[in-house]
Formats: structure tokens, sequence, C-alpha cells
């Protein structure tokens, strides 16, 4: 039997709407920002860009250093939207 797929957590589904609200805010397609990832030298599909921002597949590290980049942005950043952050993951009630 295959091994179950981790399910997405709090951190991962914040930064995957964050993904996407940064995206639609540089006014950028899945497509054009699947390009621009691609072409910064981390091959992306805008298959794999959908399904992260719907949280069906996980961002790794690299995804997410390549995604930032190709919106100007950090990973931090992204990481740390405060609109989407769940209450849970706030330091220090921030």
């Amino acid at each position: 039997m295959p091994p179950r797929p981790l399910e997405i957590g709090p951190a991962g589904r914040a930064a995957a709407h964050a993904i996407e609200r940064t995206r639609v805010a540089c006014g950028y397609s899945q497509r054009q920002l699947a390009a621009r990832v691609t072409a910064l030298g981390r091959p992306m599909t805008f298959t794999a860009l959908s399904r992260i921002e719907r949280t069906v597949r996980r961002c790794d590290i690299d995804d997410l250093v390549a995604i930032a980049a190709a919106l100007g942005s950090s990973p931090n950043a992204l990481l740390a939207a405060p609109s989407s952050r769940p209450e849970s993951l706030r330091v220090g009630g921030i």
C-alpha cells in the first residue's frame, strides 16, 4: 500500500492563500506566474501552481522560494501574511 500524503497544515494553507492573493495583486495569471518561476530555474506548470493555491498539492521550500522571487516578494512575506495567519500561528499575539 502506498504511503498516505501528509495533510496540508494551517501554515501551508495560509501560504497558499498568500501566494494566490499576491499573484492576483501583481496581475499575473497562473500561467504567467508558472512561466516566471520556470524562467528562474524551478520548472513549474500552471497546473502545479493551481494545485498549490487550491491546497491540493504541498508547496515545498524550493517552490516557495522560487514563487516568492517570481512575485518580487520574500518567502517570509508569503509565510507571514497577517490577514491569512490563523490565530494559532501568531507569535506573541502579533
